[in-house]
């Protein structure tokens, strides 16, 4: 009797150690969910395209770009199978370049005053706009491994 009552205690006991691990990994894993959920590219409007990277309307003549670090924008639509392709790919450089650039987002179809006043007329186009010099545009899928390039030399040059 003595040895079922033992045997069933440590086996209670197993299973306790068991599930709080298994819980605590599953509360790891959720919280790097939530980090990475926090620096996913970010949708932007005319209005915050105005306020956060430059004001086009008050400085038509010339680029004055108003970031507190060097960002990317991706114009795209729902609609556009490359654009699909890349979305996951700047997610990935959001989270690795994250506190180094910022990664935005421009939906055509939602800010079409956007995408013409960039000249866009294919997507997904990439606008990369470093701290000091002026913007340059990219059309077409880039690769992470070319992304990562172009942010390299154009974006984090000292």
């Amino acid at each position: 009797m003595r040895i079922k009552h033992v045997i069933g205690i440590a086996f209670t006991c197993m299973v306790f150690i068991f599930s709080c691990q298994a819980q605590s990994s599953t509360e790891s894993h959720a919280g790097k969910n939530k980090q990475e959920q926090k620096i996913k590219p970010r949708h932007l409007t005319k209005a915050e395209f105005l306020s956060k990277v430059a004001n086009y309307e008050k400085t038509p003549d010339k680029w004055e770009y108003l970031g507190s670090k060097p960002c990317i924008i991706d114009f795209y639509a729902t609609w556009c199978g490359p654009c699909r392709k890349l979305a996951p790919i700047l997610e990935e450089i959001a989270g690795e370049y994250a506190g180094k650039i910022d990664v935005y987002k421009i939906d055509v179809d939602k800010e079409p005053e956007l995408a013409a006043a960039f000249g866009v007329q294919s997507i997904p186009t990439l606008l990369f706009c470093p701290m000091k010099n002026q913007p340059q545009i990219a059309a077409g899928f880039m690769d992470k491994a070319t992304l990562q390039k172009a942010i390299k030399e154009v974006l984090l040059v000292k």
